[in-house]
C-alpha cells in the first residue's frame, strides 16, 4: 500500500490558483455544510474551537472536528458525495475526542433526505456524477470489480472477521443480551437460517452463488448436500478449498472460479448471500433468470440481500458515490420492490418469504470495526497504510449508521415458482 498521495493531501486551490471557480464553490460548500449543521444534532467544530454554524457546543451531542477547513471544503466542492469520505481518509476531519465515528454519522443517516435544505437539493443533477463505464458488471468488469475488494488479502479479512470467516450479516438471538453473544454462533445461525429457507438437507443438489470463504458450503455439506459454489475471487476460492479439504468434504463440495452467468446444470436449491449487491441493475434480470433456469422443478432459492427503500434507489442509482469509488466498484443496493418487479417480469419465481434483520447488521459492523481497529498493528504489518485504515474505519462506521437508523436493511428472501408455472415446466416436452 502506498502512502497518502500529494493529490489527496493538497487543496486544489493551493495547487491550481487559477481554478477560481472551484474556490468559489468551496465557499459555497462551506455555506451548505453550515446549514446542514443547523439541521442535524451534531456540533461541527472549527480548528479554533468555534462552531461552523455559529452556535454553542453541547456536551450531549456528538462532535465533528474539522482539521483542515480549506482542504475539506474544496473536496466537498469538487464532489459533495465523495468528498466527505475522502476528507476523512485524508485527515481533513475526525470524530472529536469521546465521540464514536458511527455515533457521529448516525444523525446524518437519520436525516439523509432532510439534512440538505430543499433548495440545494435541486442542484443534485449538477453535482452528481455518473457511474464510470469501467465499473459495468460485464463478464470482464465483474471479475475486475470483485478482485478490487475481495482479493485485497485473505490475511486482512482474517484479522477482523470471526472464526467462520463470514463477511455478511450475522443473526443474533433476540432473547439473549446482544453484546454477550458469540459472534461465531450468530454467523452460523445466519447460515443455517438461509439453508433452512432453501430446504437444504440430505442429498440436496445445491448451487451457491458467491462462495465467500466457504462456510455456507461446508455447513450444507455437513447436512449431506452436494454443493457447487462459484466465485470470482481467486483469494477466496483458494482458502475455501483448503478449508473444505481440511474438513473432509472435498468430495461433496466443488468450488469454482466461475461467473454465475456461466453455470450450467440443474439444482434442487440455489443460495446466494449478499452477492446481488455486486450484480448491477442492468444485470438483475440475468441474475434472477439464471437462478430460475438452474432450479429443478420444486426447487427453492434463498437470497440474502442488503436493501434500501425504493424511493432512495430511484434517487441514487445513477449517482457515483464514495462506496462505489473506494470500496465496492460496480455495487448497487436493490430495493425489495425492485426485486419483486424484476422477478415478476423476467422469471417464473415469486417471493414467498422475507425475513429482515437490519439491526443485526449494525451489530455485525460494530464488531468488525472494533476488531479491525484493535488489530490495526497486524493489518499495518501486512502493508496497509494509515489512509487505508481511515478508509475502512469510515466504511464500516458509515454502513453501521445506515443499518442502525433503518436507512439500510438486510433480509433473507425465499423464491419459488408459482404452482401453475411449475406444472407447465414439468409437462413441457424435453
Amino acid at each position: 500500500m502506498t502512502a497518502q498521495s500529494p493529490t489527496m493531501a493538497q487543496p486544489l486551490c493551493l495547487r491550481r490558483p487559477t481554478l477560481r471557480v472551484l474556490c468559489v464553490r468551496a465557499r459555497l460548500a462551506r455555506s451548505i455544510l453550515s446549514q446542514v449543521a443547523k439541521r442535524v444534532p451534531v456540533d461541527v467544530v472549527m480548528p479554533d474551537g468555534s462552531l461552523l454554524d455559529g452556535g454553542t457546543r453541547r456536551a450531549d451531542r456528538p462532535a465533528l472536528e474539522i482539521v483542515r477547513p480549506t482542504a475539506l471544503f474544496e473536496r466537498l466542492a469538487h464532489h459533495p458525495k465523495i468528498g466527505i469520505g475522502e476528507g476523512y481518509m485524508a485527515g481533513d476531519w475526525k470524530a472529536a475526542e469521546g465521540t464514536d465515528l458511527a455515533d457521529l454519522l448516525t444523525p446524518f443517516a437519520e436525516r439523509m433526505t432532510t439534512a440538505v435544505p430543499p433548495g440545494w437539493l435541486r442542484l443534485r443533477g449538477v453535482v452528481d456524477r455518473r457511474i464510470p463505464s469501467i465499473q459495468n458488471n460485464s463478464l470482464l468488469g465483474s471479475r475486475r470489480n470483485i478482485e478490487a475488494h475481495y482479493d485485497l488479502s485473505n490475511d486482512l479479512f482474517a484479522t477482523f472477521l470471526d472464526e467462520t470467516m463470514s463477511y455478511s450479516s450475522a443473526i443474533f438471538d433476540p432473547d439473549q443480551p446482544l453484546r454477550t453473544q458469540s459472534f461465531e454462533e450468530a454467523q452460523l445461525r445466519k447460515v443455517h437460517a438461509i439453508l433452512d429457507m432453501a430446504k437444504v438437507g440430505q442429498h440436496t443438489r445445491l448451487l451457491e452463488i458467491g462462495t465467500g470463504w466457504g462456510t455456507l458450503a461446508l455447513e450444507a455439506a455437513r447436512r449431506g448436500a452436494t454443493v457447487t459454489s462459484v466465485t470470482l475471487s481467486k483469494e477466496q476460492a483458494a482458502l475455501a478449498r483448503v478449508r473444505v479439504a481440511e474438513a473432509g468434504y472435498a468430495d461433496q463440495v466443488d468450488i469454482r472460479i466461475q461467473d454465475y452467468r456461466e453455470v450450467e446444470g440443474v439444482y434442487d436449491a440455489v443460495v446466494s448471500v449478499e452477492m446481488i449487491e455486486a450484480v448491477g441493475e442492468e444485470y438483475w434480470e440475468t441474475y434472477f433468470r439464471t437462478i430460475d433456469e438452474r432450479l429443478a422443478p420444486g426447487g427453492v432459492a434463498a437470497v440474502q440481500a442488503i436493501l434500501m427503500s425504493h424511493e432512495r434507489l430511484l434517487a441514487t442509482k445513477h449517482s457515483y458515490g464514495w462506496i462505489q469509488k473506494h470500496i465496492f466498484p460496480g455495487g448497487l443496493i436493490p430495493s425489495l420492490q425492485a426485486i419483486h418487479e424484476t422477478t415478476s417480469a423476467a422469471t417464473s419465481l415469486r417471493m414467498t418469504g422475507v425475513d429482515a434483520f437490519g439491526s443485526d447488521y449494525a451489530e455485525t459492523l460494530r464488531r468488525w470495526r472494533e476488531t479491525f481497529l484493535a488489530r490495526w498493528p497486524e493489518v499495518n504489518a501486512l502493508g496497509f497504510d494509515e489512509t487505508f485504515r481511515r478508509k475502512w474505519e469510515f466504511y464500516l462506521a458509515y454502513c453501521e449508521a445506515g443499518f442502525a437508523t433503518a436507512y439500510l436493511d438486510v433480509a433473507q428472501l425465499r423464491l419459488e415458482r408459482e404452482v401453475e408455472q411449475e406444472v407447465e415446466r414439468e409437462e413441457a416436452p424435453v
